[in-house]
């Protein structure tokens, strides 16, 4: 009997210390505004969430988990679970990311001027002498017989003019590529268990899943909506592409 007990006592304590629970928690950037989209990762367990418009979220672990929170724009931090965060939310503030400028060396330019010109670009009197004779030629009346065409020759018509067809896009798939790679980073990839040889491999994979990028491609611009739209469609293709080949 006393056996039996103790063996029961053993088990639940077992359970009891490795259940599953849910932790919850909210978004917040530096100016106390609540922040959507932000991709929630449980490091022990790979579960991704992702937050509500009012910044909040839900995902199971437990004391001793570490949390991942990513959004393009924004500091990627962790955070430790403890037990105090299984019994209250858990209350994350990221920061803007920071954007280095390169210095940029500003040199007195051309105004067309050519006295003013001359004076700040030092010419020699050579070059000022020349100048003066090109316009002197340049103001002359030229020969209409010049320019004329010559026996034979064939002439340009005028007219309105003729269609060239379609402007092409902007970017192309590999530009978009490229540009989603440097947006997000290498660290965002690997977070998700992609490999870095394999990163835009992945990115051309969930195009192909059919996201959304006409606009994109053709004016060459990627909006920070785009971003996240591509970070939520991420979501709904890396069970597939994880996936053996055979499975696809």
């Amino acid at each position: 009997m006393k056996f039996k007990l103790l063996f029961f006592l053993i088990t639940f304590f077992f359970i009891n210390a490795h259940a599953q629970n849910y932790i919850f928690g909210k978004v917040i950037s530096e100016d106390s505004a609540e922040i959507p989209d932000v991709t929630v990762i449980n490091i022990r367990t790979d579960e991704m969430v992702v937050t509500n418009r009012d910044g909040h979220f839900m995902v199971s672990g437990r004391a001793g988990d570490e949390l991942r929170f990513i959004k393009a724009g924004y500091e990627r931090i962790g955070r430790k679970v403890s037990k105090e965060n299984i019994e209250s939310p858990i209350n994350v503030t990221l920061a803007k990311a920071t954007i280095l400028i390169p210095e940029v060396e500003i040199k007195q330019g051309i105004t067309g001027n050519l006295k003013i010109d001359a004076k700040n670009l030092n010419r020699p009197k050579k070059v000022e002498k020349l100048i003066k004779d090109m316009d002197r030629y340049i103001s002359q009346k030229s020969d209409p017989r010049v320019l004329a065409a010559r026996p034979g020759e064939f002439v340009q018509p005028k007219g309105q003019g003729f269609s060239i067809g379609k402007i092409k896009n902007k970017w192309d798939d590999v530009d978009l590529i490229n540009y989603l790679h440097s947006a997000l980073g290498d660290e965002y990839f690997t977070d998700l268990k992609i490999d870095k040889p394999l990163i835009e491999h992945f990115i051309s994979y969930v195009l192909a899943g059919g996201f959304e990028r006409k606009s994109i491609l053709k004016y060459g611009f990627c909006s920070d909506a785009d971003l996240n739209r591509f970070q939520r469609f991420v979501l709904t293709r890396i069970s597939s592409y994880r996936a053996p080949q055979t499975q696809r």
